[in-house]
């Protein structure tokens, strides 16, 4: 009998031994796996923007990218990942609402001012100006040149529109306009377009404010009425544009619309340059960048 319990103490110290081992063995491993990263990062799966946010990884230094990919860059362009960062591709327009799901998040600025972000206050960094992804009015080819593109190509480009930019964006939006106009053009005859309605679409922020707020009053002057249609996505507003249904877009830079006339064989031209959106990281589940120190 005394044998029999001296084998069963055995027995359990053994089995406490094992259990104890398997702990310090997963508490090795979650340090093992923190200290080397495995953070999530959500960014654009549209192919200029997501380009655009791996080159703003880049040059935070958490990745690095094969040099020949230029402005079209994907994850399979990563030549090196040190802090083991898993990408989740999502629909620019929706990665505001998975922010909390996961670690980072690369916006751009009008969807983070959409979702109540502040691009200035409330990004982790920010990607610097860059003329390449400056945001333009576009048109059917075709088009540019008709007087209902001059008088909108005037009305954008103004000294009013800049202003407006500038009060109240914070940094967030920034003019991209080096000579502003007064609104105006000589190369319309204004009196002729007067009763003309100018359609064009727009994502919300801070696209269609610019346009309702001050582009319309100003071709209002000269009785023309600007229809502003608000569009949740990047896809439809080109799409309306090339079927005639509406006369112009303003949402996207023109290596988005490079790659989307290549893409669908689609026939828009850039118009006008208005503005610039900083591209900024945020931060979800994890609240600062310091963990890649």
């Amino acid at each position: 009998m005394k044998h029999a319990k001296l084998k069963i103490t055995a027995l359990l110290l053994a089995a406490s031994l094992a259990l104890a081992g398997c702990a310090s063995s997963s508490e090795s491993a979650d340090d093992s796996s923190s200290a080397e990263g495995g953070y999530t990062i959500a960014i654009p799966n549209d192919t200029t923007n997501e380009a655009r946010a791996l080159l703003l990884l880049e040059d935070l230094g958490l990745i690095t990218l094969d040099p020949d990919a230029g402005i079209l860059a994907t994850p399979l362009d990563i030549t090196d990942n040190p802090y083991n960062i898993e990408f989740e591709e999502v629909e620019a327009a929706q990665i505001p609402n998975i922010l909390q799901d996961v670690d980072y998040a690369v916006i751009n600025s009008n969807y983070a001012i959409d979702a109540g972000l502040n691009p200035t206050t409330d990004s982790l960094a920010q990607e610097g100006s860059s003329s390449a992804y400056v945001n333009i009015v576009a048109v059917l080819e075709g088009n540019e040149t008709t007087p209902e593109a001059l008088a909108l190509k005037a009305a954008v480009e103004s000294q009013d529109v800049a202003d407006y930019i500038a009060e109240n964006y914070d940094g967030a939006v920034v003019s991209a306009v080096d000579n502003p106009t007064d609104g105006y053009t000589d190369e319309v005859d204004y009196d002729a377009l007067a009763g003309t309605t100018i359609s064009v679409a727009a994502s919300p922020s801070p696209h269609a404010q610019i346009l309702e707020d001050v582009v319309a009053p100003i071709l209002e002057a000269k009785g023309i009425t600007l229809d502003v249609r608000v569009f949740e996505d990047y896809v439809q507003p080109n799409n309306v544009v090339e079927e005639g249904e509406i006369f112009a877009n303003y949402f996207q830079h023109v290596p988005y619309l490079d790659d989307f006339n290549e893409q669908n064989g689609t026939h828009i031209v850039s118009l006008a340059g208005v503005h610039v959106e900083p591209m900024g990281i945020y931060g979800g589940q994890q609240s600062s960048l310091d963990v890649f120190n």
